[in-house]
């Protein structure tokens, strides 16, 4: 999509009004068959953010490109973000890049999970404590009759 408008604004000569075209993404790592994999995803799916001047021909050409359903605050006239808003999500953008993993749901303390990387793979437990500091989950399971406290990291359980 982001493509394709700036194709647009290209053609009809208003990419100088335009100077950034924006998808804010967000690495989500997870561990499958044993391997960490990462994978980036649209931290606001279904949003474009366009930096520029709405002037002219601009919002019609933005709005004329197959797929692009409106603007925020009106089809006809785009209300801008304020810069504070600009700022926070692009804040929690870097925020997110820097951080390096992060988990698609919260775990909360009482909930079952299944273990699905180290020695204990396919064991279920119960969180007991939740460190979101340190991205790590403190989980008893019961390995033989008895339970047993495990420290794991976020990508190293998944929910049941």
């Amino acid at each position: 999509m982001k493509a394709h408008i700036e194709a647009e604004l290209t053609r009809a000569g208003l990419m100088h009004h335009v100077p950034q075209i924006l998808i804010p993404m967000e690495k989500v790592y997870q561990i499958k068959n044993g391997k960490k994999t990462s994978k980036e995803r649209s931290y606001f799916p279904g949003y474009i953010l366009v930096q520029g001047e709405l002037v002219g021909e601009v919002t019609h050409t933005i709005s004329s490109v197959n797929g692009v359903v409106g603007f925020l605050g009106g089809k006809d006239h785009p209300s801008p973000l304020r810069m504070s808003e600009v700022n926070r999500i692009l804040g929690k953008v870097d925020e997110i890049a820097e951080q390096g993993e992060s988990i698609t749901e919260p775990f909360i303390v009482g909930e079952t999970v299944k273990v699905n990387d180290g020695p204990f793979s396919g064991f279920s437990g119960v969180i007991e404590e939740v460190h979101e500091d340190k991205k790590k989950l403190k989980v008893m399971v019961k390995i033989f009759g008895r339970r047993t406290p495990l420290e794991l990291n976020f990508i190293q359980v998944e929910k049941e």
